[in-house]
C-alpha cells in the first residue's frame, strides 16, 4: 500500500508540473507558442516553440536569438534534438561556446582585434588571445533581441536588436534583423538584413553545433560530410587567416568527395575550425554543404548566399560543459558549418569586402534542411 501511495504522489507531482508547463506556454499564431524563460540584464527572456506541419519543432530563445533544440525523427521514428543545447537559460547563461548563438557584429575572429577603416583604426574587445572572436566580449549571442512574429502561413519569428555606436569598439549605429523560420519541408531559413548610419564591418551567422544521432554521447567523427569548395583559407597559430587561397585537392581539407570527418581529422593540428572558399559564380542561394549520418539515417543540407564555409568540428569541446540530460559535451560531440564572409576580412583587402555603408543594405541568407537518407 506505500509503494502505492508513493506512485501516487509522484504521478500527482508530475501532473502538477505539466500543468504549471502549460499555464506558462501561450499560443501566439498556429505553429508558434511561447513560454517565459527568465531574465537578463532586466529584459525579458522568452522561448518560442516553431512547429510544422510534419510535428518538427524548433526552439528558439530572444536571449543572443539563440537556436536551442531541433528535434526531427530518425530512420526508425524516433525524436530527438540534433543540436547541442540546454532546456533552461541558465544554461546560456553560464556562457557555453556559443551554443546556437546569432553571431555578431563580426561572425570570426578578427587580429589583433583591430582594424583600419577610411584613414581611422578602430580597437575592438579582445576575447580571443589578441584577437577578437564573435564580436567581442559581449557580442549579439549574449544580447536580449526584440520579438515579433510573422502572421503568415507558416511559423516564422524575427528578431531585432540596435548595436549601437561604438559597441564593442565597432562604428555606427547599426540596425539589425534576424527572421527566422520553419518551413513544412523541414528547413531552418535564417535570413539577415542590417543597415548602419556610419561605415562598419558586418559579418553575421548561426553557431548551431549539430549532432544527427540526436545523442551527444556519440561523437561527430563518423558522420559524412561534403563541401562545395576547392580552396580553403589556411591559418597561423592563433587560427588567423593568413591571407591565401589554398587548393583542397590532395589535403584533408578536400571534402569535395563526401568523406567521414573523422577520416583525416587528426592530420588537422587541433582539428578542424577552417574557412572554406566556396564554389559559386554570384551571390544566389545555393546548394553548398551537406552532412550526414548512417547511424541515424538523417541528413542536412546547408544553402547558402555567403562566399564562405567555416566548417568547426567541436575541437574545444573538453567535458568541462554538462548538458541538460547530465551527459558532458565532449570533444567533437558537435559540429558547426557557419556560413560567412571571411575571417579577418577588414585586414585582408583581397577578401571579399564586409564593409557595409550608410544607404547600403547588408541581406544574407540561409538554409539548413533536414532530411532522411
Amino acid at each position: 500500500m506505500k509503494a502505492i501511495a508513493r506512485l501516487s504522489l509522484i504521478f500527482l507531482v508530475l501532473a502538477i508540473v505539466s500543468c504549471n508547463n502549460k499555464k506558462n506556454e501561450n499560443t501566439i499564431k498556429k505553429g508558434i507558442t511561447k513560454a517565459n524563460w527568465g531574465q537578463s540584464d532586466g529584459k525579458e527572456v522568452d522561448l518560442y516553440t516553431l512547429t510544422n506541419k510534419n510535428g518538427v519543432t524548433v526552439k528558439i530563445s530572444n536571449y543572443g536569438g539563440t537556436v536551442t533544440s531541433w528535434i526531427v525523427p530518425d530512420k526508425k521514428g524516433d525524436r530527438s534534438s540534433i543540436l547541442l543545447g540546454f532546456d533552461s537559460l541558465s544554461g546560456y547563461l553560464a556562457k557555453p561556446p556559443y551554443f546556437g548563438a546569432l553571431i555578431g557584429r563580426y561572425g570570426n575572429r578578427i587580429a589583433n582585434a583591430s582594424f583600419s577603416l577610411d584613414g581611422k583604426t578602430y580597437k575592438l574587445s579582445a576575447n580571443d588571445g589578441k584577437n577578437s572572436l564573435h564580436g567581442g566580449i559581449k557580442g549579439f549571442d549574449k544580447v536580449v533581441w526584440d520579438v515579433k512574429t510573422i502572421a503568415d502561413s507558416i511559423p516564422s519569428l524575427v528578431l531585432t536588436y540596435l548595436s549601437k555606436d561604438g559597441e564593442e569598439g565597432y562604428p555606427g549605429n547599426l540596425t539589425v534583423t534576424v527572421q527566422y523560420t520553419l518551413t513544412d519541408d523541414n528547413e531552418l531559413s535564417i535570413e539577415y538584413t542590417a543597415q548602419t548610419d556610419k561605415p562598419t564591418p558586418v559579418n553575421l551567422t548561426n553557431h548551431n553545433y549539430y549532432n544527427l544521432t540526436g545523442d551527444h554521447s556519440n561523437t561527430i567523427l563518423k558522420h559524412i560530410l561534403f563541401i562545395d569548395a576547392d580552396k580553403y583559407t589556411p591559418v597561423d597559430s592563433t587560427l588567423i587567416p593568413t591571407g591565401e587561397l589554398k587548393d583542397v585537392k590532395g589535403t584533408p581539407f578536400d571534402f569535395t568527395t563526401p568523406t567521414a570527418i573523422g577520416a583525416r581529422i587528426n592530420s588537422v593540428k587541433g582539428g578542424y575550425d577552417h574557412n572554406w572558399v566556396l564554389n559559386r559564380k554570384d551571390s544566389s542561394l545555393q546548394l553548398v554543404a551537406t552532412v550526414s549520418d548512417t547511424l541515424s539515417g538523417r541528413k542536412l543540407d546547408v544553402y547558402t548566399t555567403e562566399p564562405g564555409l567555416q566548417f568547426y568540428s567541436g575541437n574545444f569541446l573538453n567535458g568541462s560543459i554538462i548538458g541538460s540530460d547530465g551527459k558532458p559535451f565532449n570533444q567533437h560531440t558537435g559540429l558547426c558549418l557557419e556560413t560567412q564572409h571571411f575571417p579577418d576580412s577588414p585586414n585582408k583587402k583581397d577578401f571579399p569586402s564586409t564593409i557595409l555603408r550608410p544607404g547600403e543594405k547588408y541581406h544574407s541568407i540561409t538554409k539548413y534542411k533536414f532530411s532522411l537518407l
